[in-house]
């Protein structure tokens, strides 16, 4: 069974959302038959290739949220995060930028077969460490901690070897509805918008599985039982 989640590297309820999705599958009874793959959904396209922004500034400009309300938001993420087991978790005290690179280095890892490690590695780099990840000088600190080519990732990069499958990961997700992230799905058949609770997550993961293992009843011959009424 195939549990697909779309994610931008940046969003803090992405970073959550991965980690639940990680957790439910370790609690699913089938756990060893379930594949998560992670595909990208650059949210941050209109963001400046050349720099970053704080991310007090982004929730300024682009919500209007100031002062007391964006440290409320962003504080209630980062205190379940940390209930969740992950801590440091960095959100309000971060900078943002242009993740289309990043996301594409996430692609060159996939092909690699680092799907999964490729996509810890940035979400902690980036929220457990508050180190950005954005430029190609950014992205190359990391090939070494994944068993990455140092020399063949930069060339990927630098060739903009991923574009187009980024971009045609992200169309997939906007026909299957997704209109923000992250957006999971489960067995090709249910789509999850939002974090979601390990506890609802594995709920779902147990209905696919149930839906597509059907019982199936085997013709032992009759044998007393007892019905309705306990007859």
């Amino acid at each position: 069974m195939k549990v697909e989640i779309w994610a931008e590297v940046t969003c803090p309820w992405c970073g959550l959302g991965s980690h639940r999705v990680a957790r439910a599958v370790e609690r699913f009874e089938h756990s060893d038959e379930v594949e998560v793959v992670h595909h990208p959904f650059p949210l941050g396209d209109s963001l400046p290739t050349d720099r970053t922004i704080s991310v007090r500034e982004l929730l300024l400009r682009k919500y209007g949220m100031s002062g007391a309300r964006a440290e409320t938001a962003t504080r209630q993420i980062e205190t379940q995060a940390a209930a969740e087991g992950l801590s440091p978790y960095r959100v309000l005290d971060n900078v943002v930028g242009n993740t289309d690179l990043a996301h594409e280095f996430l692609a060159h890892a996939s092909a690699q077969g680092r799907n999964r490690e490729a996509w810890d590695t940035v979400f902690r780099t980036y929220f457990g460490k508050a180190e950005p990840v954005f430029t190609l000088d950014d992205l190359l600190r990391l090939p070494d901690e994944l068993g990455l080519d140092h020399d063949l990732t930069r060339q990927a990069l630098t060739e903009r070897r991923y574009r187009p499958q980024v971009q045609a990961d992200a169309r997939r997700a906007r026909r299957l509805g997704a209109t923000g992230a992250p957006f999971t799905v489960v067995d090709g058949r249910y789509g999850v918008p939002g974090a979601q609770s390990s506890d609802a997550l594995l709920d779902l993961l147990r209905t696919a599985w149930d839906e597509s293992h059907p019982l199936t009843l085997t013709p032992a011959g009759a044998a007393p039982s007892c019905g309705p009424a306990g007859s």
